[in-house]
């Protein structure tokens, strides 16, 4: 099934259908990470697609279908309130991983989708382990309007606070190389992971309204995944590369 750049915003009934899963919206979403599922459903409907919306708290019941899953960040409390559920549940992300499935995971739950976190008082939170990288909490705050150079999406903008410190291992490669801002840990110029079709990061902002690459790689990939083929036909949206230069263009 093929979507198109030129689609009514709002596909009737007999159009085809995304499941998108925001996973822990209720304790992992303190930085506009909303903003990235409204993206996402946008542009699908631009496209041509139903968009069924999927909210996973601790203790929901997982949904079947799943083509594109989101999660956002959240504080060490937060990560504490649902460590246990996402333990439970990492057999599966793993799984949907392995077979394609596109995710983009924001800071906290990046930290969480890695293997751990040790706190500033030495806890460590244990993640799933889907991710190859290590997190353990720095000495100050990492905050700030931030861009990065990706070779896959160009250009990548968006604003950092985070005090962890992430550094990726074998088998994962960055989003980016930081031109402003400190990225994973300040230390390496390096800004996000990347493994599959999973895509994390420390950008907020939110991110996905300043980087239309990387929404329509998730878009791409999940429709894919579920129908075989994607029409790939830019979509045209007013005043979109000017709001990337107004937001790169601010100070630090």
């Amino acid at each position: 099934m093929e979507a198109t750049g030129t689609a009514a915003a709002t596909p009737g009934a007999d159009a085809p259908v995304i499941d998108l899963l925001q996973l822990y919206p209720r304790d992992m979403n303190i930085y506009g990470d909303w903003g990235n599922v409204q993206v996402l459903r946008k542009r699908l409907q631009l496209r041509g697609f139903q968009v069924h919306l999927h909210e996973y708290n601790p203790g929901d019941e997982f949904p079947g279908q799943v083509d594109l899953i989101v999660g956002g960040g959240g504080q060490d409390s937060g990560q504490n309130k649902i460590q246990a559920d996402l333990l439970a549940r990492g057999g599966r992300l793993r799984e949907l991983a392995e077979d394609g499935v596109p995710m983009l995971m924001i800071c906290g739950l990046y930290q969480l989708f890695g293997n751990f976190f040790r706190t500033h008082t030495g806890d460590v939170i244990k993640g799933i382990g889907l991710l190859n990288v290590d997190t353990v909490a720095g000495p100050t705050r990492l905050i700030g309007n931030t861009v990065i150079e990706s070779s896959e999406f160009g250009t990548v903008i968006g604003y950092e606070n985070h005090s962890g410190q992430t550094f990726l291992k074998e088998g994962v490669q960055p989003l980016g190389t930081v031109t402003k801002g400190e990225g994973n840990n300040g230390q390496d110029a390096t800004e996000g992971a990347r493994y599959r079709n999973v895509v994390a990061s420390y950008l907020h902002g939110s991110l996905l309204p300043k980087n239309p690459a990387v929404a329509d790689f998730l878009i791409r990939n999940a429709v894919l995944r579920r129908y075989g083929s994607f029409d790939d036909t830019p979509l045209q949206v007013p005043y979109e590369a000017q709001a990337r230069l107004d937001a790169a263009a601010r100070p630090r």
